[in-house]
């Protein structure tokens, strides 16, 4: 059977950069530059980018393109005879899934708080009590978390199972220009916030001692410069075969790098848009941007 194509660039564009965008740049990416001091440590993670990203991106997609398979049988089609590579597809294969264990339980803490803040739960709470109910959902409501889990999983079940261009690629289009208008709106609305001057310079104006140092002045550069190359590969899902599997479907007239520029980019124009949502919030309302993982599900409420 002939494997199917993307039916447009546009298609192509937003379902690869739908895989690359979403935990990784709306709630990971904050709290690791609260963690690691703000600006300096976005300048050391858009270097990596650009010095590692844009072409491991370029390559994944090529392997899938000139193999047109899966991520455990492209290897095995490219690979010289007598080598090893086709073991990294089964390596990649146990990274997707462990990766979707982690991308299913943290949607479905974010499908959970859409409906709590829809519904008023948090109407009148302060910032140490909207912590507290974070911090509540996550230790002690193992249930509801197992259920919402599941709901995500079988939205996406629902979704691929419509196949290529009726299921995936037309639910990412209307799903990702709803996510890119909606961090337009509320990063408008972030930075006219009192007090959002303090959290844009935190975020924009580069402290590198902020970066070497953390709050107790214990050197800390090369765990941050770590940080930021992982952060780099885990928001363009690179290294565990993900954008092989988008080339695999990859039009032969669209150009490797010009397309990995573009997912780049759109990439990062959605993490900064977290960015200036979250910090100004955080410094008007009184949220620590070094909170770690519950920054964005405290500050947004």
């Amino acid at each position: 059977m002939k494997r199917e194509t993307f039916g447009s660039r546009l298609g192509f564009i937003l379902v690869s950069a739908g895989c690359a965008i979403g935990l990784g740049n709306v709630w990971r990416f904050p709290y690791i530059v609260g963690q690691y001091g703000g600006a300096a440590f976005v300048v050391i993670y858009i270097m990596f980018l650009l010095i590692m990203g844009l072409p491991i991106m370029s390559m994944e997609f090529s392997v899938g393109r000139a193999s047109r398979k899966s991520i455990t049988m492209s290897f095995q089609e490219l690979e010289p005879k007598g080598t090893k590579w086709h073991w990294y597809g089964w390596f990649g294969m146990a990274g997707n899934y462990l990766l979707m264990m982690f991308y299913t339980t943290i949607a479905g803490w974010l499908l959970l708080y859409f409906l709590k803040v829809a519904s008023g739960q948090f109407e009148g709470m302060d910032t140490a009590q909207v912590s507290e109910a974070f911090i509540t959902m996550r230790s002690q409501d193992v249930g509801i978390q197992l259920l919402f889990m599941l709901i995500v999983v079988v939205l996406g079940m629902l979704v691929c199972s419509r196949g290529l261009k009726n299921g995936v690629e037309k639910a990412n289009k209307a799903m990702m220009l709803c996510l890119l208008a909606l961090l337009v709106v509320l990063a408008v609305r972030a930075v006219t916030l009192p007090g959002a001057v303090e959290g844009l310079k935190f975020y924009l104006v580069p402290n590198f001692h902020n970066l070497m140092y953390d709050a107790d002045g214990k050197f800390r550069l090369f765990e941050a410069i770590y940080a930021a190359m992982g952060q780099s590969f885990f928001t363009l899902s690179l290294g565990i075969g993900a954008m092989e599997i988008f080339g695999s479907y990859m039009n032969r007239n669209f150009a490797l790098t010009g397309e990995a520029v573009r997912i780049c980019a759109l990439d990062t124009f959605v993490a900064i848009c977290a960015g200036l949502i979250i910090f100004p919030a955080c410094f008007t309302y009184g949220v620590s941007p070094d909170s770690g993982p519950q920054l964005v599900f405290v500050t947004l409420p």
